[in-house]
């Protein structure tokens, strides 16, 4: 693995990741535009972006999975996720 798997892998990112940026930002505005608690927004938020994070790193596994930039991603999309969850549990116990 080398430079150019890396380049390759950063290129794949720059196209892909601002679309689900926008797409969950967008339905983190609309909940906040309907006036869903802002915890329960963000939990929501959080765990779409980092599942559909993630999704894009299952999807590019076979091909970049033994970059380091890689791993690193992966992580922080899991990441992601659980912090979602974590701000979704707690807000969705309040409103039960």
């Amino acid at each position: 693995m080398g430079m150019k798997e890396e380049r390759t892998f950063l290129n794949y990112l720059a196209f892909t990741v601002p679309h689900v940026t926008v797409f969950a930002g967008a339905v983190f505005g609309i909940l906040l535009l309907v006036r869903i608690d802002v915890r329960l927004s963000l939990g929501i938020f959080a765990t779409l972006y980092g599942v559909m994070l993630t999704i894009i790193g299952v999807i590019v596994r076979p091909h970049f999975s033994r970059l380091s930039v890689y791993r690193i991603y992966m992580l922080f999309s899991i990441l992601m996720g659980i912090l979602g969850i974590a701000l979704l549990l707690p807000a969705l116990r309040g409103s039960l």
